[in-house]
This record gives C-alpha cells, sequence and structure tokens, in this order.
C-alpha cells in the first residue's frame, strides 16, 4: 500500500504491517547507471527473503552514502554508523552490546520494514558479524565461518576461483560446505555453517591455520599476511573476520561503487564459468525472483551445522526441518528436562500457525501465549514468539490488571514453538512440575523490542481470555540481574500517548510467587495510606499564604547516588498548587498569580474530593501527537476573560497532571516522606471524567525509562527521592533529567529587526540574574509565532529604561539596542554553553508567566561550571 503526497516528493507505504515514510525517491544514488534510491528500494524489498535469513539477529554496521556513490571524479562522502540514533522508529528490532568503552545500540536486520528502512536513509551497505544474540540480548558463540579472498595487484577473480575451490577441499575434509560470495568488490567470501559450539577465538585461529596452510601450500598464489608488499600477484586468505569484534558485508547487500554490485551467493559450477563476474543488482533480481538462493544452504540451517572439530559427515546433515531440535537457542530448555518423562514439546514446529508479517498490508503479527501454571506455587509464564522460538518470562505476581503497580518477570529459557499449544501434567520430580492451562493465547503487535533490554507490545487473546480484550504491556530490564524485568501495563497505543492513566484507588490481589522467585522485586511494600504514618501525630494544615511549591534541580542518572528514586515523567507545562475547601478549588502559580479563571475546568469542585486538600501538579497541553506542547498552553496562559476562555476550551483543551498532596483534612503532611505522600495521594484521588489524573509512578532502570520517554517526544524523567520531605524550596531531593536543554531567561533589551520584521523585533537581549544586575547571556531571534511577534513590540514598548540593566554588553549587540526594565521571563531551548558563557543557538520556547525574574537561576551551573553563583534567595 503506498499514499503519495503531490509535490512532496514523500510517499507513504506500508511494509510488513509497518507504515513508513519515504522520501526523494528520484535522488539518483549511483550516478554511473542512474540508479535511484526507488531502485534501491525496489532491490531491498525483492531481496528480502532470502538477505534476512542471512543477517537477522546480527548487529548490523551500516555504510551511509546520503548523497549517493559519487563518480571516479568526485566520490561520495561515506560514513559507518553503528549506533542507532534517536529519529530511529521504535519497532526496529535492536540489541544493544557493551564494548570497552561504551555501549551501542545496533539494529538488527529481522523484517522487511527494518530492511527498508535502512534503504531510505541510504545505508546501500550492511554488515553483521559472525555470530548472533539471543532473546537476553547476548552474544552467541560463532555459527558459521567466513574467508574473505582479495585478490592483490596483478591479480583477479580467476585467482580467487582458484584458492576457493583450493579451500573447499581442506573444509570439506573436518566436514564443512562451503558456499561462495562473489563479494561485489573485487573477490570471493566463503561462507560455512557452523554448529555453534566453539568461540570466536578458535573459529578464528582455525580459519588462521587454514590460510596458511594454503600459503604453505601454494606460496605463488595465497597469502595468510596482510602486508600490501606481500600481495602482488597473489590472493590474501583474509580470515580476521571471523574475530568477534568484525563484520562482513552480509549476502544480498548492495555495494557503494560506482554500479550497484551486490555480495551474490553462487554455486560452484557458476565459479567454473568463465564469463564469472561481480553481478549488479538487477542481475541479482532476476536470480531471486527465479527462485536461485544458493546461500540458503547457510541461512536454513541456522546455525546447525557442522563445526571444524566435528565428524566428517557431520555437515551432510540437513538440519532445516528438524523442529528446532538443534537449535543452540533451545540447548538450556533441553537441558533441564528428560524428553522420556515430560510431555512437554522438544520441537520448533509452527503448525501452519500463521506468524504475519508479509511485505504486503498484512499487520505484523506473531503469537503469544500465557500459561496458568500451578507448580509448587501459583505463577504464571508469558511466551512471545520471537524468530523461531518463545521468548519467556514468568510472572510470580500474575498479569498486571492496574497502571499503578508493576509486577516482577522474571525471563526464563526460550521455549520451542509448540509450547503455544501446550497443557497438560509435568510429573513430580520433574522441571517446574505441576499442571499447566493456557490462561489466554493469540496474537501481538510489537512496537519496539531492544533485545534484553525492552519490549513494547499489544497482545490480543482471545475473546473468553484472560485479558479480556487487547493490552498493551511493557517490559523492562531493571538492570539488577540477568533475568530481572518489570511488566507494566500501559494505555492502548495512541490514547494519550505519552501520558500514563491514573492508577485506580484499589489495589487487585496478587498471585502466589513460584520457589525461586519469591520477594524477587527486592523491594519494601509501600506502607498504608493511614498506616505508619498516621494522621494523628502531624501538625495542623499549613497557611496557604505560605506555602511554596518545592523545586527540582537540574542533574544527570551520575547524579543518582546509592538511595531508592521514585521516577516520573517530566511534563512540559506550567506549575500549579491546588488548594481546596468545602466552597471552591484554587489554582495558584509558583509566583503566587491565582489562575483559576484562566483554567476553570480544573476548578470544578465535583472533580474533587470534599475534604480541604492542598495539592501540587503540573497543567499540560496535549498536541495533536498526544504529546504534552509548551507552545500550546502559551494561547491559554495569557486568557483572564470568561468568553476568551471559554472559546480556548474547546481549541486548547488542558490536564492537570497531580503528584505530590501536601495537606489532607487539616493535616499537613509535608514533613512525611516522599513514599507516604505519594500513598496518601492515591487514596485521595479518585480519577473521574474531568481533565485531573495522577502522573503515573514508573519502576525500572532510569536509563530505560530515559530512552523511552525520548522515544516519545516528552521534555525528560523527573528523579525523587523516596524518603525526601517537601520543602518549599530548590532541591536536590529532586532532580530533572531532561534530554533537551532549556533555560529560563529576563528579558533586559531588544535590537529591532530588518526586511519583513522592520517594524517588530529583531531578536532580545537576555539575561540571568547576577546580584542587582543581570549577567548577559546571548540573544534569541528565531522560534516566535507570528502573534507572538505582533504582540512583542507593544509589551516591549511598554517597559522602556535608558540604562542597560546589564553587567556587560557586547558593542556589537548593544549597538542598536533599546533596553526593557527586566521584568519578563521567557525560555529557550539551546545548543550548549560557549567558552564564554553564551548560549549557543537559542531558540525562543515561550514566555514563563508563572515565573518572576528572581525566580531564574541559571539550570546547567552544576553541569556546564559556566556562569555567576545564584543570588541569595533564588
Amino acid at each position: 500500500m503506498a499514499e503519495t503526497t503531490p509535490g512532496s516528493g514523500r510517499e507513504r507505504v506500508r511494509v510488513g504491517g509497518r507504515e513508513l515514510v519515504v522520501t526523494n525517491l528520484d535522488k539518483v544514488l549511483y550516478p554511473e547507471t542512474g540508479t535511484t534510491k526507488a531502485d534501491v528500494l525496489a532491490y531491498y524489498a525483492a531481496v528480502a527473503p532470502v538477505l534476512i535469513p542471512a543477517a537477522a539477529n546480527r548487529p548490523a554496521t551500516r555504510k551511509r552514502w546520503v548523497h549517493g556513490v559519487g563518480t571516479a571524479e568526485a566520490p561520495g562522502e561515506m560514513f559507518f554508523q553503528k549506533n542507532l540514533d534517536h529519529s530511529t522508529p521504535g519497532w526496529v528490532p535492536r540489541a544493544s552490546i557493551t564494548h570497552k568503552e561504551r555501549t551501542i545500540q545496533y539494529p538488527l536486520v529481522n523484517d522487511p520494514a527494518t530492511l527498508t528502512w535502512l534503504a531510505q536513509i541510504a545505508s546501500l551497505e550492511i554488515h553483521v558479524p559472525q555470530w548472533r544474540v539471543d532473546s537476553h540480548g547476548e552474544q552467541m558463540p560463532p555459527d558459521r565461518l567466513v574467508l574473505d579472498l582479495d585478490p592483490g595487484e596483478g591479480a583477479g577473480l580467476a585467482e580467487c576461483v582458484e584458492v576457493a575451490k583450493l579451500a573447499r577441499t581442506i573444509l570439506q575434509d573436518v566436514g564443512l560446505e562451503p558456499v561462495p560470495v562473489t563479494s561485489g568488490s573485487k573477490g570471493i567470501h566463503l561462507y560455512a555453517a557452523l554448529d555453534g559450539t566453539q568461540s570466536s577465538e578458535q573459529i578464528s585461529e582455525f580459519a588462521h591455520e587454514l590460510a596458511r596452510a594454503l600459503e604453505a601450500d601454494h606460496p605463488d598464489l595465497a597469502v595468510s599476511d596482510m602486508k600490501k608488499s606481500l600481495r602482488a600477484g597473489k590472493v590474501l586468505v583474509d580470515w580476521s573476520q571471523n574475530s568477534a569484534a568484525k563484520t562482513t558485508i552480509v549476502p544480498y547487500s548492495l555495494r557503494g561503487r560506482l554500479r550497484p554490485t551486490v555480495a551474490a551467493p553462487r554455486t560452484w559450477r557458476e565459479l567454473s564459468s568463465p564469463s564469472l563476474h561481480q553481478l549488479d543488482y538487477r542481475e541479482v533480481m532476476q536470480r531471486v525472483k527465479a527462485g536461485k538462493d544458493p546461500f540458503a544452504a547457510i541461512s536454513r540451517r541456522g546455525g546447525a551445522g557442522a563445526g571444524p572439530e566435528s565428524h566428517p559427515g557431520g555437515a551432510a546433515a540437513e538440519t532445516a526441518g528438524d523442529g528446532g531440535a538443534t537449535d543452540p537457542r533451545l540447548e538450556t530448555y533441553r537441558a533441564k528436562r528428560d524428553a522420556s518423562a515430560t510431555p512437554e514439546p522438544f520441537t520448533a514446529e509452527r503448525h501452519g500457525l500463521d506468524a504475519g508479517g508479509g511485505t504486503g498490508g498484512t499487520p505484523l503479527r506473531e503469537r503469544f501465549v500465557i500459561q496458568e501454571h500451578h507448580a509448587s506455587r501459583l505463577h504464571f509464564d508469558l511466551r512471545l514468539e520471537r524468530d523461531g522460538v518463545l521468548v519467556s518470562w514468568a510472572l510470580p505476581k500474575g498479569v498486571p490488571t492496574s497502571k499503578a503497580k508493576n509486577h516482577l518477570a522474571v525471563q526464563t529459557e526460550d521455549h520451542p514453538l509448540d509450547y503455544l499449544d501446550f497443557e497438560g501434567t509435568i510429573p513430580k520430580g520433574q522441571y517446574g512440575a505441576g499442571t499447566m492451562s493456557i490462561w489466554d493465547s493469540g496474537y501481538y503487535e510489537c512496537e519496539k523490542w531492544i533485545a534484553g533490554k525492552e519490549v513494547i507490545a499489544t497482545l490480543t487473546g482471545r475473546d473468553d481470555g484472560g485479558l479480556a480484550g487487547p493490552r498493551r504491556f511493557a517490559l523492562i530490564h531493571t538492570g539488577r540481574a540477568d533475568d530481572q524485568w518489570l511488566i507494566h501495563l500501559m494505555d492502548p497505543q495512541g490514547a494519550g500517548k505519552g501520558r500514563p492513566a491514573a492508577p485506580p484507588k484499589e489495589k487487585p490481589a496478587a498471585a502466589p510467587e513460584p520457589d525461586g522467585a519469591a520477594s524477587a522485586e527486592g523491594q519494601p511494600a509501600a506502607p498504608e495510606p493511614d498506616g505508619a504514618a498516621s494522621a494523628e501525630g502531624q501538625p495542623a494544615a499549613p497557611d496557604p499564604a505560605g506555602v511554596t511549591p518545592m523545586l527540582a534541580t537540574a542533574g544527570t542518572v551520575a547524579d543518582l547516588p546509592d538511595k531508592d528514586w521514585q521516577f516520573e515523567l517530566k511534563w512540559d507545562g506550567v506549575r500549579a498548587l491546588v488548594f481546596g475547601d468545602a466552597g471552591r478549588v484554587r489554582l495558584v502559580s509558583r509566583n503566587g498569580l491565582d489562575m483559576s479563571a484562566t483554567y476553570p475546568e480544573l476548578t470544578d469542585r465535583s472533580c474533587w474530593p470534599d475534604q480541604d486538600f492542598i495539592a501540587d501538579g503540573e497543567i499540560v497541553a496535549v498536541g495533536p501527537s498526544g504529546r504534552p506542547d509548551f507552545g500550546l498552553l502559551q494561547g491559554r496562559m495569557k486568557l483572564t476573560k470568561a468568553a476568551d476562555v471559554a472559546k480556548a476550551q474547546a481549541s486548547t483543551p488542558v490536564r492537570l497532571m497531580l503528584f505530590d498532596l501536601l495537606s489532607d483534612r487539616g493535616k499537613d503532611l509535608r514533613r512525611l516522606p516522599l513514599s507516604t505522600r505519594r500513598d496518601r495521594l492515591e487514596a485521595f484521588f479518585t480519577p473521574s471524567g474531568c481533565p485531573v489524573e495522577l502522573s503515573g509512578v514508573i519502576d525500572g532502570d532510569v536509563r530505560h525509562i530515559l530512552e523511552s520517554a525520548e522515544e516519545l517526544g516528552l521534555e525528560g524523567v523527573m528523579a525523587k527521592r523516596t524518603d525526601g520531605r517537601y520543602v518549599g524550596q530548590r532541591s536536590r531531593s529532586w532532580l530533572k533529567l531532561k534530554f533537551e536543554r532549556t533555560q529560563e531567561v529576563v528579558v533586559g533589551g531588544w535590537r529591532p529587526g530588518k526586511g519583513g520584521r522592520g517594524q517588530s523585533v529583531g531578536s532580545l537581549l537576555l539575561g540571568i540574574p547576577d546580584g542587582s544586575r543581570l549577567r548577559y547571556v546571548g540573544r534569541v531571534g528565531s522560534g516566535f509565532s507570528a502573534r507572538e511577534l505582533a504582540e512583542l513590540r507593544q509589551q516591549l514598548d511598554a517597559l522602556p529604561r535608558k540604562t542597560s540593566p546589564f553587567a556587560e554588553v557586547p558593542a556589537a549587540d548593544a549597538a542598536d539596542a533599546h533596553w526593557v526594565t527586566p521584568r519578563l521571563v521567557g525560555e529557550v531551548t539551546f545548543g550548549e554553553w560557549t567558552g564564554s558563557g553564551k548560549l549557543r543557538h537559542p531558540v525562543w520556547r515561550g514566555w514563563r508567566l508563572d515565573k518572576a525574574p528572581k525566580d531564574v537561576v541559571l539550570e546547567n551551573a552544576e553541569l556546564e561550571n559556566v556562569g555567576p553563583k545564584a543570588s541569595p534567595g533564588q
């Protein structure tokens, strides 16, 4: 399915159930042949059925030519890319690989949509290692060996064929049957399937010895040393690509050469042809269309061939239809069970189950099953079909039914696909002894899968199943142990995206825990709302006039010491203290302004509990994307007239996200720890049809939470000490972990505009309070809406001043400046601080009418080590 936007150069396509936007289809990527991006996309779509098995579950490094490969006279710019950037769609499967100095997220080319996405971003070449990752994100032993036969000066493809045939003889002697691949460059790659029982170091050493043997027996033809001076007229037998750290271009990948050649698998008969040549993409498309796939002998065996130490006949056994009996991912499963004593299945056959995910418009769906397991203790087992096995978790407390409480999920060994239908009794004395029945089963749609780190999926079970309808879950690794995860019930996709639903007051009963997993959450139970922190010992309600909001300090993950923290999403809106008594509810900004008239839908007394209270929260406006939009909120912040507000309520609806309770029924709660206040807040407020809800608490590793929040386009994450009290000032008990750098600023002057902005403002001069003056931090001229520009001059003309409010301003900026009394506070985003303490590339975000100049501080002072110390009282 494709939908084209006329004149936009954009086309919306659907591949394997995923929707993508492809652009610049007419861009020529290979000038010598006129091959366009549309041709590249068509090629990768055609070879997806044969390329994906060769690349699946292997971390992919990409070579990108964004502007094309160029010509011989003017080669195009190429760059390697390993780590996925933030624009990567969430559904792209990936694996996090930790190297010596950093962790890199690599894509896994496991489906046609991912291959299409790589082609869209001009990843012409795809390189992978000889090993795969398992469902835990762990590196498996290599399942194939590769030799790169590279001709030196004076040698060519014919010499490579000679060496390939000699190498084949040696490999056959140890039970390996290699498959040749003309590399698309100059030489030939030889691949052989392995049984996955040996390490990369062992395979590298074997390949090295093979290369030395060829060199010793045929010194005029082969060389194993990479020195160029030794390679003239010979073929280098490059054995080094068997190292765990090395990659090789995946079979069927395009090459970024002057012509669109391909790393093309060949038959041995073809290698004997005098017309042998490197194939281009059109020739390979024809071969695939005709059903030719010589590399299937490697791909379909899934690493189940023989190794160098195997019996000579071992590699000949056909394993494509063995039902996974030799799949190394199921070794742990098989080792724990006696096939003669348990009724559990030992194969991985699909039994005709439709996994979906075709290249047309069929939704990308795979099967799942949730089994109720009456072992020594009752628990539930969640299993998701993934690349030919069932990735499995034990749920000691069952499937979560509330968004308010995450449940422990213990990842167990991968199970064979036949387990999708398994019900029965595992005999006493066997692993997992007890009765197992299917609680629910069906299909799931995967949004995100980072092996060993995070999974987000929507499960659709049977009409009579335990899920009682589609349910969207996130599985997040805690970082505490290899198998410790949390499972979180999420809102349906597209329903309030990025805004967790408020938890209910009642908490569901938990299922008993299985052996070995009791208390596996490792966290003390939260106190009951009126338990340890009894209201009777609390001081009387505070005077509303003396209540000020607690403020957070900018921080990073490194600032989180080894203490208990609570994590919430950072809402991009306006802070509001909520004061309720028997007669009314009021909203007060952080600088003491009453905002009740501006947001009447939030002050409806029927939306709130009857008792007196003081609560804390954030007012947000949700944009069309489902994310909080601070720019959209600007249109509501300035309104006070009832008619204007009523009109804006329809066009710009707002919500109030509650995150703290300061007073309840006349008792001051501010001296209680946050964990107790949170329990009181959940007991205090029951969500209804009103636009007020609880800000959800998110469990899990903060790095994974940050990754998910950033993918959703949110501002950041709040980290709060669970033992912290509520103090009406800035504190390091609350840390704001933001992705985008923002800074509140005070406007101290402006410069006239030019051209179309000649009658308005060209830029604002910005500062941060430093004693009685402002420290100048630069000027901003972009990011203003047309409406803001129209109002800006009028606002500034009302605050004229003869002298500069800044301590010092560069002469170039001060030359035509108009100074104003520093009363207006705004907010900008920026790239970084310059060495001289100025904002680099600031962009206007909007006014902060809820803040006074004295509230403005250097947000990143601890991080940047620039600028003045905060003035007293800030």
